[in-house]
């Protein structure tokens, strides 16, 4: 729905829960613009803002028994207040006060007049808000907080004070005071339940009226579960929302499983001859893997197919035989990958087994004549193997007949980018085959939730003589013996990689800058020749260091991330990665698949 205006022009003879939050008290149009950030228009949508956490406000906590890091509700009297000026003549007003068992400091950075007046000594005052230690000082930094006249006039919750996802102009106070208002008038009546009765009889879930309000106002004594997602609440509504997860990706499938596609058979002689020519054995996995994607291209509807390998499990050469079976019908292909090094790569590789006629390399580096003259022999489908960069979805690349888009690494491609391209091949009702490559790890289950929408083969196993890298992780201190392991590795022949996070320094990372760490790793290390690859370095730079690397000219190549992928060099067995902490697991699992591309003992250090 666009806007709440829409939904208000329903018939008010509607449900409640289905109609706009403009019928709740203090909602205006103004501040239903202001829901419509957080995805709120409706009643029910009101409901389903479920919270983010909880804060426990239903005891008052001795001061004396803080704990650093604990949020609670403390009450005492004010002893004194003063306005304290810090560095850069920055003013706070501290509270102190105390209950007989201990004493703690308010700190409120924001504070006017009136408010230090009605913080004065002998002001009982209630407050709520995290305790911390400052210079062994207890201290709680812009509580809330309430004056207290009659001690016991003032209660404290009876449930658990909800916390929910908030956006500019829209404060917890009006979230908790629009659910309330909604849970009132829903009280006693029953929420269109969409889990058929079967389903919540069998795993015994509880109604959703009933789900909804204690996730809302639940018991103290619910914290713990709630905390671990634990709570059968919490279940019920884990569970339906994964159930319309998977419902709406299964739809996504059908969709897709009804649009056309050109069927294209690989015929048994072209396959062994391209076999014949590769000059290595394809592993059983591979075999399987390529058996699993041809059979979806000779179908009349589109191949959406995942593929997941480990790096160096050999994915390209699967790609290559499912691009043989368009080549062999005379269509094109498009072959798209992340990074220029990467696509050069793979350029190389098509080439050698296709012919350099047969391929070309679009990248966003080509300019003018020669982009033209590129951009003409796509659109003639003089060249049917079209491999590159993001250049390839650009408007003016235009393919005559595209029967086929593989995306490489696919995890560094948004949705709409791979839309893109495969829009390039859609015409007159049909559509191209998908494959989608990834190297990171995607356990079975979460494949099948989370890409429904696609079909998924896996290469579980690496090609003979490859032996899995051997990953350790060491502490800087020991740096010294990285470096002799680095000083041994390459004097018996072998090459290694040193990779930094940075490349310049940052005293907010506090990363080695790649530049320094080279130009150190010369001093400690003299008789290595040393180079340098990181992502400022023109292209052409880049492409002479990674050459110069792969020719062996280089023993330690040090560089950024821009290595992640694309980079095949066998002879490489030694990885060190500096920061590591400081990368994600699809990137260190990408990083380290750089070396055990040969069949020597390869080894990564963290």
């Amino acid at each position: 729905m666009s806007s709440s205006a829409s939904i208000q022009n329903r018939p008010t003879t509607e449900p409640f829960e289905y109609q706009s939050v403009e019928v709740l008290k203090g909602v205006g149009p103004a501040v239903a613009a202001k829901l419509e950030k957080l995805d709120i228009y409706r009643i029910q949508d009101v409901l389903f803002h479920l919270p983010l956490r909880y804060e426990d406000r239903t005891r008052v906590v001795s001061i004396g028994s803080l704990r650093h890091g604990q949020h609670a509700v403390i009450e005492g009297v004010i002893d004194h207040a003063e306005v304290s000026f810090g560095g850069r003549r920055r003013r706070s007003l501290l509270v102190h006060v105390s209950d007989g068992t201990g004493a703690i400091i308010l700190r409120f950075f924001y504070f006017n007049k009136s408010q230090q007046a009605n913080l004065s000594k002998g002001v009982r005052v209630r407050c709520y808000g995290e305790a911390r230690f400052n210079n062994r000082r207890l201290e709680m930094v812009h509580p809330e907080y309430r004056r207290i006249f009659d001690a016991g006039s003032v209660t404290v919750e009876d449930t658990l004070t909800p916390v929910y996802p908030k956006t500019e102009g829209v404060h917890q106070a009006m979230l908790r005071n629009l659910v309330d208002q909604v849970l009132q008038r829903i009280d006693g009546e029953k929420l269109d339940e969409y889990l058929p009765q079967d389903i919540l009889h069998d795993h015994s879930f509880m109604e959703l009226s009933q789900a909804i309000k204690i996730l809302h106002h639940p018991a103290p004594d619910a914290l713990p579960l709630l905390e671990q997602c634990k709570h059968p609440a919490q279940q019920r509504m884990i569970f339906e929302e994964l159930l319309a997860h998977q419902l709406s990706l299964l739809s996504v499938r059908q969709r897709i499983k009804k649009e056309q596609a050109q069927a294209l058979s690989l015929p048994q002689e072209q396959s062994n001859a391209f076999r014949q020519q590769l000059g290595f054995e394809l592993t059983a996995a591979q075999q399987r893997v390529i058996g699993e994607i041809l059979y979806d291209m000779s179908q009349l509807s589109a191949m959406m197919r995942l593929l997941q390998g480990d790096v160096g499990s050999g994915k390209t050469v699967v790609a290559a035989f499912a691009a043989l079976a368009a080549i062999v019908n005379q269509q094109q292909v498009a072959i798209m990958a992340p990074t220029e090094i990467l696509a050069e790569q793979l350029y190389n590789n098509f080439s050698n087994w296709f012919s350099a006629d047969a391929c070309v390399l679009l990248t966003g580096k080509d300019k003018g004549k020669a982009r033209k003259a590129k951009l003409k022999s796509i659109a003639d489908a003089e060249t049917l193997v079209v491999i590159g960069t993001h250049a390839l979805f650009q408007a003016d690349v235009v393919f005559k007949q595209l029967v086929l888009v593989v995306v490489d690494e696919q995890h560094r491609f948004g949705v709409h980018q791979r839309l893109a391209l495969k829009q390039k091949g859609s015409f007159n009702g049909v559509t191209p085959h998908q494959l989608i490559m990834t190297a990171t790890p995607i356990p079975r289950s979460l494949a099948m939730t989370a890409y429904a929408d696609l079909d998924y083969s896996v290469i579980d196993a690496l090609p003979q003589g490859r032996k899995p890298v051997a990953t350790v992780v060491v502490s800087e201190a020991r740096r010294q013996e990285v470096l002799d392991r680095v000083a041994n590795a390459c004097a018996s022949g072998e090459q290694a990689y040193w990779v930094c996070t940075l490349v310049e320094e940052s005293e907010l990372l506090q990363c080695q800058a790649a530049e320094e760490t080279a130009s150190a790793l010369q001093q400690a290390l003299p008789d290595l020749r040393i180079g340098l690859v990181h992502g400022r370095m023109s292209q052409q730079q880049k492409n002479t260091a990674v050459e110069h690397f792969k020719q062996g000219d280089i023993d330690l190549l040090v560089a950024t991330t821009v290595i992640e992928v694309g980079v095949d060099v066998p002879n490489a067995s030694l990885m060190v990665i500096e920061n590591a902490e400081r990368l994600g697991l699809a990137q260190l699992h990408q990083l380290r698949g750089r070396v055990g591309r040969g069949n020597k003992q390869s080894n990564c250090v963290l």
